[in-house]
């Protein structure tokens, strides 16, 4: 691909991704490209993430130096500039960044040969019965740990408003949206409705929409589903809900989940991968579905998103399943498939990394 403009999120924390950081400038450099740090925290204000990469100069390509979390708040960039994303890994139980620190120039020179893969993956988005805000007598409980605040969420320009259907919000998740209690000593009731039709009313700590990516996330953590991040559904999962029903919920792309305040109930905050963005009471509600646009994703070689799941959750063999010996592969992959397995999508072999 032509390169033409390089856009850092860089975790400025770590001396590693400062470090690597200096190694983006310099190639951009030697390969006459502009490169700009979009940093998100520069002035204790958070904008849009339109207003951030049109500051940046609108980069066609977004590297990310850090951990997952570092690579969530680019995704939230590229999304809205429609650019590239890549992740260069300092992260140690992540699953989104591609390569490690040591090999970021290789890596650039991979993408500036056009020697990649371009990943799709599923983006949520919302609409709310109301614009989402962030009341000022309980900001101060909400920044509490988490940094600036992103500003509120605008409204989609390019969308209908108004009616049953509510208003709709300029908003990508990658991992998940998030209905959470406020008060410790109080959970939030909810109606939730699968496709327009009730599902159940909740009393829970929260409730989550994932993506098949956010499905290794907070979903997770809660007991959700490991879904594959090649797959399009809606991961709804409860959080420590009050009832015996506390499994998740695995919809179609096209079957919205939403999620409705019930009247004894109190505030709830609205986060956005991690990101509170607003609060609702009682009678509001939010609508959570599958954006039509997708994240794109740089990979370098093929993902082996099973393989990474056993060492980043350090799974292990029940000791009764390998009693009687090593159990051997059940599937080669340094030979190509036989016939009957050649439409299949089977896992390639190890690529060097270039």
């Amino acid at each position: 691909m032509t390169v033409k403009r390089v856009g850092m999120v860089v975790h400025g924390g770590h001396p590693e991704a400062v470090a690597a950081a200096g190694t983006v400038r310099e190639w951009s450099l030697e390969h006459g490209i502009a490169c700009k740090d979009i940093d998100v925290w520069d002035d204790g204000d958070r904008r849009s993430a339109r207003e951030e990469v049109a500051a940046a100069g609108d980069p066609d390509l977004v590297v990310t130096l850090g951990g997952d979390g570092t690579f969530l708040r680019g995704a939230r960039l590229a999304a809205a500039a429609d650019a590239l994303v890549l992740g260069v890994d300092l992260g140690r139980v992540g699953f989104l960044t591609e390569v490690p620190m040591t090999d970021v120039r290789s890596a650039l020179e991979a993408v500036y040969e056009g020697r990649l893969d371009v990943e799709e993956r599923m983006l949520l988005t919302m609409r709310a019965s109301r614009r989402l805000e962030i009341p000022a007598d309980i900001e101060a409980l909400i920044r509490y740990g988490r940094g600036p605040l992103l500003p509120p969420t605008s409204v989609r320009s390019d969308c209908e408003s108004g009616g049953e259907w509510g208003v709709p919000l300029d908003v990508a998740a990658l991992n998940d949206v998030v209905l959470e209690k406020l008060a410790r000593d109080r959970q939030i009731s909810v109606g939730v409705y699968i496709s327009g039709r009730l599902l159940a009313s909740y009393s829970a700590d929260a409730l989550l929409v994932a993506t098949p990516t956010g499905s290794t996330a907070y979903s997770f953590a809660a007991g959700g589903s490991v879904v594959s991040p090649r797959a399009e559904v809606l991961v709804f999962t409860p959080v420590a809900p009050h009832m015996t029903f506390n499994r998740s919920v695995v919809a179609a792309p096209d079957e919205p989940v939403g999620l409705r305040i019930l009247e004894r109930s109190g505030r709830a905050a609205v986060s956005v991968d991690g990101q509170v963005r607003g609060v609702i009471g009682p009678g509001d509600w939010i609508g959570v579905y599958a954006s039509p646009r997708k994240l794109r994703a740089v990979r370098l070689g093929p993902m082996d998103f099973y393989g990474r799941l056993r060492e980043r959750m350090n799974l292990t063999d029940a000791p009764a399943a390998v009693a009687d010996g090593t159990p051997a592969p059940l599937w080669p992959v340094s030979s190509p498939p036989p016939g009957d397995l050649a439409h299949l999508a089977m896992p390639e072999g190890p690529v060097a990394r270039p």
